[in-house]
């Protein structure tokens, strides 16, 4: 799968690497930012739960008013679900 950081530099928007795996895009428009949410979601459906959690973290961290807030508090509520009936059957 091609990576976030190709796909923003192919729709022609500047892409600042730092240490990490994580990227900024300093000149970010509303189209986007959808579309790092939208590759949230691809990467969730996929099965990369973390990698899905990166993306909506830094579409809130482009615009904290998106809809990425609420993506990103239903998966945080997921990967924290815990029941103890479920181990011991």
């Amino acid at each position: 799968m091609i990576n976030l950081k190709h796909e923003v530099q192919e729709r022609g928007f500047t892409v600042a690497h730092i240490k990490t795996d994580s990227i900024k895009i300093p000149d970010a428009t509303p189209e986007i930012i959808q579309f790092v949410m939208d590759y949230g979601k691809l990467r969730w459906r996929m099965g990369d739960r973390s990698g899905a959690m990166g993306d909506y973290a830094k579409a809130v961290e482009l615009n904290p008013d998106s809809p990425a807030v609420m993506a990103l508090e239903q998966a945080r509520d997921i990967a924290d679900f815990f029941n103890p009936d479920l181990y011991n059957p």
